[in-house]
């Protein structure tokens, strides 16, 4: 200490201050922390609130959505949208020849 009465008081006053500001944005640090935390590992459901689910919850959950939607894209002998694509653009080709046809038979 300085050994002056005002000084010795303001440095210590000062530093306490400080000190409570880098608790003050520590404990801000940690609420962030915890709030990624929750985000990861999920919420329940408490009232008025509904729950959400964690983030490996949320990626299972959208892998299982893009298996179903790739076994669309892929033929399977019927029943899949890739399926009903081709038997569109069979049936336009069918129709485009048979319209084609007749345009030339009114030609002659």
């Amino acid at each position: 200490m300085t050994g002056i009465p005002f000084i010795d008081i303001f440095i210590a006053i000062s530093a306490a201050a400080g000190g409570v500001v880098v608790i003050w944005k520590f404990l801000g640090v940690l609420k962030k922390l915890s709030n990624v935390m929750d985000d990861w590992n999920g919420e329940p459901e408490r009232e008025g609130v509904p729950g959400r689910p964690g983030v490996m919850k949320r990626l299972a959950s959208i892998e299982d959505r893009q298996t179903t939607i790739e076994a669309e894209l892929h033929p399977n002998h019927g029943s899949s949208l890739r399926d009903a694509v081709d038997t569109v653009v069979v049936t336009v080709q069918r129709l485009e020849e048979r319209f084609d046809a007749h345009l030339n038979s009114g030609d002659s």
